[in-house]
């Protein structure tokens, strides 16, 4: 028994097995044969983490690393995950070729009426038939090719095998030749036709090759051989098989009949009919099935080294996009700080608000009363409106200057994946009032400062308190969050109140605080890039994943 062959009692039990075989009919039935859990798992693995992998940034070569996951995807779900689940099912033996080689005629032939459509219009097999024995129907319910053809059932067809005809490899239509390559991917056993006029076409050898490279059984049917060059042809033939190092290949000749329609004649389909029927049945097919299993997994091994350098290029580029990205960031930055701290928050409006109240006619000048309470707090709440206002676009700015220069330094960049980064993340609009959440922390940050001045030594909680009785909760607030927006006379008045150590300290740590905001708001800038950057398929350890299967598959082949 192959060792990568498991019938243990965990493997489903059927209650109908093939004619004639053990335990048939009844609870005694044996377990259908399914390769073992190991290797289950590894291929399913492999399988899971491909179905993950995404390729992120718009490389050169992504495109085919993408097309090249796809195909080994389906080669998975096609081929080598249904077969390893149920080897006991009849192996898949597709009949393919270049466009009028006689495939549909041999099919046809083998299965001794016409089931696949034959005739001399281009291309003949739109649709892809699929023949078998009755009795390996419930053996093929579940498998995934039989959503893509069209299903005949007969007695003639040698038990354990499903012949298929293919589309043309050649085919005109585009759709026909991925078919036909699809079937090719999913199938235990290829059997290539040609013609004496044709075998030294390129399709043919090219497929032959891919099927030698993944140590696929094959065999080889050369068509319509005139007589007098059958010696010559079948020679030449062989000796291109040799080189090839394909010695093993079946080959069977079939001599050219002039025009003709309807089936080949029975004594000349017979070798056909008796090497499929000596390939068919439980254990015969089973090894014919297990030795494509071992080449195909050995095939994957260079196709998933593929897909992990085009995860790795991926990785390598997000590095330096990041470092592009990041370094665009530090002047936008630095900009909006030095705004901060020169003033900026204080002029336009807030500066002119501030001379109809703090002047000298203003509700602030003067002695403060408590009569005067109510006037000077309204006056206080319209310059709040308008720092809130103006440091709303302050933050706004930051944001949007900081995405510019990030679209900027990628319009500029010369690395790889600069061009489909820039395509996906800009130019994203940044609200007019995006910065107003902040604004409003930042002078509600005011009323904590005071609130912790207020707690410290008596002097000080008596300034802090006189402050408040003057122009109120709020009021005392706006006043600081001024002063360190850069209105220094603001700054004088509470000087006069609180002193100048408490009142610099105080304004200091409100404008640390406007700086740090505009600083986060210009570091936001980048978070589109950032949100694209940061996908899991280009993390640093993306391709320890497939690097992971890699190791795996080496180590079952």
């Amino acid at each position: 028994m192959p060792a990568d062959v498991d019938r243990s009692a965990s493997a489903p039990r059927v209650g109908r097995g093939r004619a004639g075989a053990p335990g048939e009919g009844g609870d005694d039935a044996e377990p259908r044969p399914r390769a073992s859990d190991y290797l289950l798992d590894a291929v399913g693995d492999l399988r899971r983490d491909l179905d993950r992998t995404r390729f992120v940034l718009r490389l050169a070569g992504a495109d085919r690393a993408e097309q090249r996951r796809r195909e080994l995807l389906e080669q998975l779900d096609d081929q080598l995950l249904p077969r390893l689940r149920e080897l006991s099912a009849p192996a898949v033996v597709v009949v393919a070729g270049s466009t009028g080689a006689g495939k549909s005629t041999l099919v046809n032939s083998v299965v001794g009426e016409e089931v696949s459509p034959a005739g001399v219009l281009r291309p003949t097999t739109r649709r892809p038939v699929l023949a078998h024995h009755p009795a390996d129907a419930e053996l093929l319910e579940r498998h995934p090719l039989l959503e893509d053809v069209d299903v005949v059932v007969r007695e003639e067809v040698p038990r354990g095998i499903a012949l298929v005809d293919a589309p043309d490899l050649d085919s005109l239509l585009a759709s026909n030749r991925t078919v036909a390559q699809r079937l090719l991917d999913a199938a235990d056993l290829w059997v290539f036709v040609t013609t004496a006029a044709r075998y030294g076409d390129a399709v043919p050898w090219q497929a032959l090759a891919q099927a030698a490279e993944r140590g696929t059984s094959m065999a080889m049917v050369l068509n319509r051989v005139p007589a007098d060059a059958m010696t010559t042809v079948r020679s030449d033939l062989m000796q291109r098989l040799r080189d090839r190092g394909m010695t093993t290949v079946p080959l069977f000749v079939v001599p050219d009949e002039g025009p003709r329609h309807g089936l080949l004649a029975a004594g000349v389909v017979a070798p056909v009919r008796r090497w499929l029927a000596m390939v068919a049945g439980a254990d015969r097919a089973r090894s014919v099935i297990l030795r494509t299993q071992r080449g195909t997994l050995k095939a994957l091994r260079p196709w998933v080294d593929e897909l992990a350098e085009a995860v790795q290029a991926q990785v390598d580029a997000r590095a330096g996009l990041e470092r592009v990205v990041e370094e665009a960031l530090e002047a936008p930055a630095q900009r909006a700080e030095l705004a901060v701290r020169g003033g900026a928050a204080a002029d336009g409006p807030v500066r002119a608000r501030w001379a109809a109240v703090g002047g000298a006619r203003g509700p602030l000048a003067g002695r403060w009363t408590r009569r005067g309470l109510e006037a000077r707090a309204e006056a206080l709440a319209s310059l709040r409106a308008e720092l809130l206002t103006s440091a709303t676009v302050l933050l706004t700015a930051a944001r949007r200057h900081a995405q510019d220069g990030v679209l900027g330094a990628l319009e500029r960049s010369a690395l790889p994946g600069a061009p489909g980064l820039l395509d996906a993340v800009g130019p994203t609009d940044v609200p007019a009032g995006h910065g107003a959440g902040d604004a409003a922390a930042w002078v509600g940050l005011a009323a904590s400062v005071l609130q912790e001045l207020g707690a410290g030594d008596r002097r000080s909680a008596g300034a802090v308190d006189r402050l408040v009785k003057g122009v109120g909760s709020d009021g005392a607030a706006t006043l600081l969050a001024a002063a360190a927006a850069g209105l220094g006379a603001a700054g004088v008045l509470l000087t006069g109140v609180l002193g100048a150590e408490a009142t610099a300290t105080a304004v200091r740590r409100l404008q640390d605080d406007l700086a740090a905001r505009v600083r986060a708001q210009a570091a936001a800038g980048a978070d589109p890039a950032r949100a694209v950057l940061s996908a899991p398929d280009l993390a640093d350890d993306a391709a320890s994943r497939l690097r992971l299967r890699l190791a795996v598959l080496k180590g079952l082949t």
